[in-house]
């Protein structure tokens, strides 16, 4: 049973309680949480070919502003253990008392940026798995179809939809059985991508540790250099590592994903504090070790070789570089733990954004129907809708597209949650907080809020004209803008509800 009084904050800071079955630990939420630093398999091969070196730095530095998210998360959490969806739902608790109509509306937007954030990971991972699998197998990826704008190969979309819908249902069955399945995948990904990211340590005559010194670019230019872009662009090397933060915080910090089951925990108090330290710890290790040992044991000349650095394929060349070995063999076991991982961080996006949801309804901005739950005690309704809305993003086809299409929401959702907690820590000083951090952290929130934000807006803009993806930035805006339609429903349906009681 849980010791936490799970009203005291819902009775003081007067909002909703989600009050979902508490059938997880701080186990539960971190594996399923793992679903956010596993996105380093499709990130790390892709700052390595662009950036090469240079990336490392700015990889380390926005992994640690995440590893600070996880633990103002962690304080929030525990605070909060009856809220629902995981950072989003923190916000408008801060913001009710000083502004109550303007909370509201805080809330439904960062909750829905979230959403659009966190459920193309589904799409995106089972696109990324389906290359892995074709590789294994032989299948045909010949770019064939073309349902929205990138083509994509029928093999891709087959394996994309079968592989989404199979994860709703385990999403379906109650966090007990989805923390089983995070569990098993969990462990099946992380210990054979944990040992990779530290064998070259152990084996001295695989690496060069002079492609990392000054942290140059592939093509031996200084950290400093300009770089030109996709678009046949050359831009200063500030905004090129403003453009690229804007391409890893929506992978880097993703390891947030743990907040989202901490409403499902056991015991809050402490679950809280130790799924989200060990969540960003673990994060910013495997984010700093992989591009490190990509560029000693492969090293410039390779990974500027698309034939030996293409992404999809990077992992089983450098681990074969590393143990000496090569052969199918090899693909398979590297191939099998690729598409595991992923198959893990698809999962969390159709279980984790579809809690967003339902704690919108349970807070009135977003329609009654989400805030339904099944048998198991999950919000079936909006998960339902997270597996829709994937099918749909599969049609974009491709990383890049999908990456840019998602960041419009994500990195800017964690904007009002880290001015929140700046307010909670003034004006409620002595609020019960189980997991406490020093009084300084509520600057170090607003600094990583102006971060964020400087990121999204001009980062985002930068980058899609960048890599090309300008049509999947703006469709990222659009979908933004879809909360207020939803938003005017839910507002119809209450008017519909007071005149029917009336």
């Amino acid at each position: 049973m849980t010791k936490v009084p799970l009203q005291s904050a819902a009775a003081e800071l007067g909002y909703t309680s989600a009050a979902l079955n508490r059938h997880t630990n701080w186990w539960g939420a971190f594996v399923i949480g793992l679903a956010g630093t596993i996105l380093v398999t499709g990130i790390a091969p892709v700052m390595v070919t662009t950036l090469g070196a240079s990336s490392i730095p700015l990889t380390i530095f926005i992994t640690i502003t995440g590893w600070l998210l996880c633990l103002l998360l962690a304080e929030l959490a525990s605070m909060m253990p009856d809220r629902a969806g995981g950072s989003p739902a923190y916000a408008y608790p801060a913001f009710k008392e000083r502004w109550p109509t303007l909370a509201k509306h805080i809330n439904g937007v960062t909750a829905w940026a979230y959403w659009l954030g966190w459920f193309p990971v589904a799409p995106l991972n089972m696109i990324l798995a389906s290359l892995y699998l074709a590789n294994l197998f032989g299948l045909d990826t010949t770019a064939s179809f073309t349902p929205i704008h990138t083509p994509i190969a029928y093999s891709t979309l087959v394996i994309s939809i079968v592989g989404i819908l199979i994860f709703f249902i385990a999403s379906y069955l109650g966090i007990r059985f989805g923390a089983m399945t995070a569990t098993i995948l969990g462990l099946l990904s992380m210990i054979p991508l944990t040992f990779i990211a530290v064998a070259w340590l152990f084996n001295p005559s695989a690496v060069n540790y002079g492609e990392i010194s000054g942290f140059p670019r592939l093509d031996g230019s200084s950290f400093f250099s300009d770089y030109k872009g996709a678009n046949g662009v050359t831009y200063g090397w500030l905004t090129t590592y403003i453009a690229y933060a804007f391409l890893l915080t929506w992978n880097v910090i993703a390891m947030e994903a743990a907040a989202c089951y901490i409403g499902e925990c056991r015991d809050p108090d402490k679950d809280a504090k130790i799924a989200m330290n060990l969540e960003g710890g673990y994060g910013v290790f495997i984010y700093s070790m992989i591009p490190i040992a990509f560029l000693v044991v492969l090293g410039a000349k390779a990974l500027s070789d698309p034939a030996q650095a293409d992404p999809n394929t990077i992992f089983v060349t450098f681990a074969g570089k590393v143990f000496g070995a090569k052969g199918h063999w090899l693909d398979i076991v590297i191939g099998l733990m690729l598409i595991i991982a992923l198959a893990l961080s698809a999962l969390n996006a159709i279980m984790g954004s579809g809690r967003a949801l339902y704690q919108m309804s349970l807070d009135g901005e977003f329609p009654l129907i989400f805030r339904k739950t099944n048998s198991h005690g999950v919000p079936h309704i909006a998960m339902g809708f997270n597996t829709i809305a994937s099918l749909i993003v599969v049609m974009l086809g491709g990383a890049v597209e999908i990456y840019t299409f998602s960041n419009v929401g994500y990195t800017v959702s964690f904007v009002p949650v880290l001015i929140g907690y700046y307010l909670l820590r003034n004006d409620k000083p002595n609020l019960r907080r189980p997991f406490r951090l020093p009084e300084f952290m509520k600057y170090v929130a607003l600094a990583i809020a102006a971060l964020y934000f400087i990121i999204w807006l001009y980062g985002g803009l930068v980058y899609s004209q960048l890599g090309n993806a300008v049509i999947y930035y703006w469709a990222g805006w659009l979908v933004l803008f879809l909360y207020l339609p939803f938003y005017l429903w839910r507002k119809a349906e209450d008017r519909r509800v007071v005149a029917a009681t009336t």
